[in-house]
């Protein structure tokens, strides 16, 4: 009787620890792979962006952005 406790929770404990193992393997390889299909903004982009609204951006407003984007984060 008590074989068969000590058993089932040694199960569970297993079978928690393998999903939590697959659950953040998989759940790492989805995130990586956003990152590579959609990277976060770059100086490049938010040019694009002040040209796009007719505007030439100086150097300082770009770096200005890029530190807010970053304290973002």
């Amino acid at each position: 009787m008590t074989g068969d406790l000590a058993l089932s929770i040694i199960c569970t404990l297993v079978g928690l620890l393998v999903g939590a193992f697959l659950g953040f393997y998989f759940t790492r390889k989805k995130f990586e792979k956003e990152l590579k299909e959609n990277p976060p903004i770059n100086e490049k982009m938010i040019r694009a962006m002040f040209l796009q609204m007719g505007r030439k951006p100086s150097e300082a407003q770009i770096k200005q952005i890029m530190k807010s984007v970053n304290a973002n984060r």
